[in-house]
């Protein structure tokens, strides 16, 4: 743990020498709280998080990361207290280093059964990728590691997730394929310019399906409708950059988990 309290000194999102990467400090319990989730890895450390997707739970600690493949809102609780600490890592996903992987899995493997892709999953953390982990926090003290070796750690982590317990579940996802794919880029679309005006038609029409179509596939994949996902993007992002960026820190862009 002394590695990532180096790295996470102040509670709250401490940023890295990687843009993408972040380290996450809480203190405190966080009792059930609505987020938005960007697409990216959680890896926790130590301490609790659950996630509440749904009718599933997604828990993700010690023993199991969280891996995000499209935008998705669902309710988030904590535990942690000041002896022992929330800490984990976060790692906003970079959409060409895990294409790149994935194209060279694809053909380094015989072709993978077809997993149902999945918005958010959480999968055990294995004896690779706690090893993957460790080298990377130990980089991740030394700057100069960090900015030379520090990028090639993070496409290590990426690789040990994609070929993981969920990992042809976590491409299927990100090949964005099929109506799942046709949705995870309305959700881009949304996310670039929700503060402009949106209708469901509009939606619908660019992702080449009828309404209802639409509306049935949109929340089989979100667990909302797709006004209602719209119109909470703003009050979620609000919430989640002051539940987890204590002023003064939230005004000095320590960044959010969206």
């Amino acid at each position: 743990m002394a590695l990532l309290q180096a790295l996470a000194p102040h509670e709250g999102y401490n940023l890295t020498a990687l843009p993408d990467v972040r380290i996450l400090r809480s203190d405190r319990p966080l009792s059930r709280t609505p987020v938005l989730y960007d697409p990216g890895i959680v890896i926790v450390c130590q301490g609790r998080k659950r996630g509440y997707f749904g009718s599933q739970v997604y828990l993700y600690d010690e023993q199991h990361y969280l891996a995000v493949a499209v935008p998705v809102p669902f309710t988030m609780e904590t535990d942690a207290t000041p002896e022992h600490p929330l800490l984990a890592i976060y790692m906003h996903l970079d959409f060409q280093v895990a294409a790149e992987l994935m194209i060279q899995i694809d053909q380094h493997h015989a072709p993978a059964r077809a997993d149902v892709p999945q918005s958010m999953m959480s999968s055990p953390m294995d004896a690779a990728l706690r090893m993957s982990v460790l080298r990377f926090l130990e980089a991740m003290n030394r700057p100069l590691d960090a900015a030379i070796l520090g990028p090639g750690l993070v496409r290590e982590l990426y690789f040990r997730v994609l070929t993981g317990a969920q990992g042809n579940a976590m491409r299927a996802a990100l090949a964005m394929q099929g109506q799942f794919g046709k949705i995870g880029r309305a959700l881009r679309r949304i996310h670039g310019t929700y503060a402009q005006p949106l209708n469901l038609s509009q939606l619908a029409r660019e992702a080449g399906m009828s309404v209802p179509t639409f509306h049935s596939h949109f929340k089989a994949i979100t667990r909302t409708s797709p006004m209602q996902y719209v119109k909470s993007i703003p009050a979620m992002t609000g919430i989640t950059l002051m539940t987890v960026c204590p002023a003064p820190r939230a005004e000095m862009g320590c960044g959010m988990l969206r």
